[in-house]
């Protein structure tokens, strides 16, 4: 494919792909205000009219907010990619005659830092104006500033480990770069999966096993009914920082470990966070972790194996605009070519999670004994984090990892029939 074919395709997928985005949003936006005023059969126990418009107002507002910065990120890089940026920011570092390797990273950090400041106004305004709007927000502006410099440094030392062989790599192995760059990669993402809950994670929040004894003694009879060995079952000071509620999986080999917000379990009876936690232990049982990482590691294969393509020829830089070959700016040009693509393959995984969380919810049935305490613990998160109620369907299709609320609590009653099927 000639240059300016390849330019022309790639404009269309981006700017097709960034349209579609924000239709959608709007898409869900009038959904909710045509039908945000019923309430659902299945939470007319639980939720009035007035809580029901909080929880539509909060979608809204957020759901514009979001699509906002979204289209602020596009535009940024299409500017980027059609300015001259980028080749421009290329010869200023090249000009340092420093090893190619430190121009990359020097590269990565300049573009990295730029990212930072412009999503600084937006997680102000998300945080102190939005979040703390609709009662969720508790952070103080100095707790923000200690974890936006934490990230900053943490994220400064990852990309310089994760770039720095890649970089090497490239270098110095000119054809077969992109096949130990793609096992590294493999290796790399495992070993933050493995740290992250030890490591990374304890340097924001605090962890400690659950403090409820009967609740603990309950979590480990639960785990001993679905055959799950438990490795560690923490609560997490999450409070601190926001009243939402949630709890999820994580970690691999020995530092797997569920954990608890706090605020879930202030607010939640025993009955229904162990409902919670058997969903959970459905994710690992299923081996669901497994599979997505093996997807991941697919989509990351065919990545590396274009990139070990493209980077050595000369269409992909005169595209936008480089004079002559730089591998780490064909690196960046490259991810940021491919990004518009996992926006249209995202339904696919989309589809796949939302399997996923049927089947976890299967499973969590079958471990409790009935569906109830599970879809009261969903009744109860929905009201908490005025979630969405009504999704429209083809914004489901597009965002959704999880079947829409009203779905799933009724799926979950039918199965003991305290509710018929379909209704919602």
């Amino acid at each position: 494919m000639t240059a300016t074919g390849l330019f022309t395709l790639f404009l269309l997928i981006f700017c097709a792909g960034a349209a579609f985005k924000w239709f959608l949003v709007q898409l869900n936006v009038a959904h909710i205000r045509r039908f945000g005023h019923r309430v659902p059969d299945v939470f007319k126990e639980d939720i009035d009219s007035q809580t029901l418009s909080k929880m539509s107002g909060y979608t809204i507002e957020s759901s514009r907010f979001e699509s906002l910065e979204t289209l602020v990120n596009d535009g940024i890089i299409l500017v980027l990619l059609l300015s001259g940026l980028l080749p421009w920011l290329t010869s200023r570092i090249l000009q340092f005659g420093w090893h190619p390797i430190a121009s990359g990273l020097v590269f990565f950090a300049v573009l990295a830092l730029g990212g930072t400041l412009i999503d600084i106004p937006f997680e102000l305004y998300s945080t102190f104006r939005i979040e703390k709007k609709h009662g969720f927000s508790t952070i103080t502006g100095q707790l923000w500033l200690a974890d936006f410099f934490k990230n900053l440094v943490l994220s400064a030392i990852l990309l310089a480990l994760l770039l720095t062989p890649v970089l090497a790599l490239i270098f110095y192995c000119e054809r077969t770069w992109w096949l130990w760059a793609w096992i590294f990669f493999a290796l790399f993402q495992l070993l933050i999966l493995w740290l992250y809950p030890v490591v990374i994670a304890p340097l924001f929040n605090k962890y400690e096993p659950v403090q409820d004894e009967a609740l603990g003694e309950k979590i480990v009879a639960m785990a001993d009914r679905a055959g799950f060995k438990v490795k560690g079952i923490f609560q997490v000071d999450a409070g601190k920082r926001s009243r939402h509620s949630n709890a999820y999986f994580t970690g691999i080999g020995k530092s797997k470990r569920i954990v608890l917000y706090d605020t879930l379990i202030e607010s939640h009876s025993h009955d229904e966070i162990l409902a919670v936690l058997a969903h959970e232990v459905g994710h690992w049982k299923k081996k669901h972790i497994l599979k997505q990482l093996i997807a991941i590691e697919v989509l990351a294969f065919g990545f590396f194996y274009a990139a070990g393509r493209l980077l050595d020829g000369e269409t992909l830089y005169r595209v936008f605009g480089f004079d002559q070959k730089c591998f780490f700016a064909g690196l960046l040009l490259l991810t940021l070519m491919v990004r518009p693509l996992f926006f249209f393959l995202s339904p696919i995984g989309s589809a796949i999670a939302r399997r996923y969380e049927r089947q976890a919810d299967a499973f969590a049935v079958g471990v409790m004994g009935t569906g109830r305490p599970l879809a009261d613990a969903l009744k109860r998160l929905a009201k908490d984090n005025l979630a969405n109620l009504y999704p429209h369907p083809f914004y489901v299709l597009a965002h959704y990892s999880h079947p829409p609320l009203t779905v799933r609590i009724a799926t979950l009653l039918a199965v003991t029939g305290e509710c018929k099927k379909g209704e919602r």
